[in-house]
């Protein structure tokens, strides 16, 4: 059986804020009028994070808008939500992130086989510098494909 993924939302601006030292697959508690507004995809994850409460893992700061025909049984769009992970990874979460300078940032969500799933990033935040590298490196791809495309 194969896994069919359905790409949601991809955090760009993580990547480009943060180096990524380690990813994570984690699923998401949500109600059900949070899963139908994931999957009409309005979502935003740009300025969330996680953070680990009591031993759980819990996303802070995602917005899932309103359903739009979900009545009194709407959801709260920016509640915190659980995520699921298992337990060894969380020890070595809470490891990590006990250090200076680490977080946890969302980089995609998606739809794994039916259930939501979260990409999250273990990160550090990069310095002025490592942005410059980081669209000067952005900036030269694009010529090459631009003197490529001349060519061929």
């Amino acid at each position: 059986m194969s896994d069919e993924i359905i790409e949601i939302i991809r955090n760009k601006k993580a990547r480009f804020e943060y180096e990524i030292l380690d990813n994570f697959e984690a699923g998401i508690v949500l109600k059900g009028t949070e899963v139908k507004s994931i999957r009409h995809k309005n979502v935003n994850i740009q300025e969330s994070y996680a953070r680990i409460k009591n031993g759980e893992v819990f996303i802070v700061g995602m917005n899932i808008s309103h359903y739009e025909k979900g009545n009194f049984f709407n959801h709260e769009p920016l509640r915190e939500r659980k995520l699921l992970l298992h337990k060894a990874e969380i020890r070595k979460l809470t490891g990590k992130l006990a250090e200076r300078g680490y977080t946890l940032v969302p980089l995609r969500m998606y739809i794994k086989n039916g259930k939501v799933k979260i990409e999250l990033g273990l990160a550090r935040g990069k310095n002025v510098h490592d942005k410059r590298k980081t669209i000067q490196e952005r900036d030269m791809k694009r010529d090459m494909q631009r003197e490529i495309k001349k060519y061929v």
